[in-house]
């Protein structure tokens, strides 16, 4: 098999990377060990940053977004027993669109299947080879069982944290940053309608608990757990109530569709770029969830990546693969600082002094009274702009 770019990985990133490259006249395939249904139900990320969705939107994927999506204006602060809320429409004129990063996907995939895009699921196997060459290789077995070699110009590791492409790249090329922070995240999806308008994330004393919505049936929810929780301690009487606990407010309870544990960790390795294999996504950086910015960093890291490639392929240029990775680092250290403040703001650390406890509060009252200061968050939370 051959083309322009082999992409390894289904999600968010090297879907909208594939498109992207279409529409610059460049074949790419598109591989991926999970099936094509799995890839369109996993339940990730909700919020678009604005630049994300007029970028969707430019980009012929906005029918059903704009059908669909739930535009907020701004989300809540609470503590000491009360709602701040942080105006984004007053402060700083822009919103963000609540939208499942499933529905990215599934718009994505009908997009790429329609235009004649080669998308491979379920392949095993996936390997790496001559990436320091002008012709780097992936081998794998497909869907069907048979070995194949796809050759490529270049290659674009999409494919997340736990993924191949990064553990490529020979053994010293890659720096990397990583913090594990003390405590995981329980979330819940419920069928049940949304009673708050807007996302409300909450400190107290118990621990942090988010209120999100997907659409005016699901709600989203999140509690802060211990890194050794398990799920089975924790039934769902259990969990509404202490959601009902932290966030201060009755609301609807309704069959719980999805419960599982995450880890909260922030994580970058660079550079982005080694040879002719590039990294987008979770694949070279991960946020922790509070911020809301990982699925928004990746679609960033492949806009800019789609104009590199456009350039080395269809141009013969080469200076925007050559700064890729300095470009791209550069919003996603400010991401990470953005939501390492969100997480350490918010959540309650084992081992905090009263002192420390009394510091957080004191940011959080600022950053709530402060214009100044509530429209730094909103600026960061709607998202910086692309250029």
């Amino acid at each position: 098999m051959r083309t322009q770019v082999g992409i390894i990985g289904a999600g968010p990133a090297g879907l909208l990377l594939s498109h992207l490259l279409h529409l610059r006249g460049i074949d790419s395939v598109v591989l991926e060990t999970r099936s094509r249904d799995y890839v369109q139900h996993r339940v990730r990320a909700g919020v678009l940053e604005h630049p994300t969705t007029e970028l969707l939107r430019e980009v012929g994927l906005g029918e059903r977004l704009d059908r669909e999506g739930l535009v907020h204006a701004g989300i809540s602060l609470r503590f000491d027993d009360t709602e701040h809320r942080i105006a984004f429409d007053e402060l700083i004129g822009r919103t963000i669109t609540v939208y499942g990063q499933q529905e990215v996907v599934k718009d994505l995939i009908a997009a790429r299947l329609r235009d004649g895009g080669q998308l491979l699921f379920e392949v095993c196997g996936v390997a790496v080879h001559d990436i320091e060459s002008d012709a780097p290789r992936l081998t794998f077995t497909d869907a069907d069982g048979r070995p194949q070699e796809l050759r490529c110009d270049v290659l674009a590791g999409c494919d997340g944290f736990h993924g191949i492409a990064r553990p490529a790249v020979p053994a010293g090329v890659l720096t990397e940053y990583d913090h594990v922070y003390p405590f995981s995240w329980l979330g819940i999806l419920a069928k049940a309608a949304p009673v708050q308008a807007e996302l409300v994330y909450a400190h107290h004393e118990r621990g942090f608990a988010l209120y999100s919505m997907r659409s005016p049936e699901v709600t989203r929810l999140y509690l802060q757990v211990p890194n050794d929780a398990r799920i089975e301690d924790w039934p769902d009487a259990r969990i509404w109530a202490e959601l009902r606990t932290r966030l201060g407010f009755a609301m609807n309870e309704g069959p719980v569709l999805e419960k599982g544990i995450s880890a909260m960790r922030s994580f970058v390795a660079g550079p982005l770029r080694h040879g002719r294999l590039f990294l987008a996504g979770d694949a070279a950086h991960i946020v922790p969830a509070t911020g809301a910015k990982g699925m928004n960093l990746a679609i960033a890291d492949v806009k800019l990546l789609a104009e590199a490639l456009d350039a080395l392929l269809n141009q013969n240029r080469t200076e925007l693969v050559e700064s890729y990775s300095d470009t791209a680092l550069r919003r996603v250290w400010r991401a990470e600082h953005f939501s390492y403040f969100m997480t350490t703001m918010l959540h309650r650390f084992a081992g905090h002094t009263p002192f420390e406890q009394q510091l957080q509060l004191a940011q959080l009252r600022y950053t709530a009274g402060s214009p100044v200061a509530a429209a730094s968050l909103a600026e960061n939370y709607v998202g910086l702009p692309f250029d």
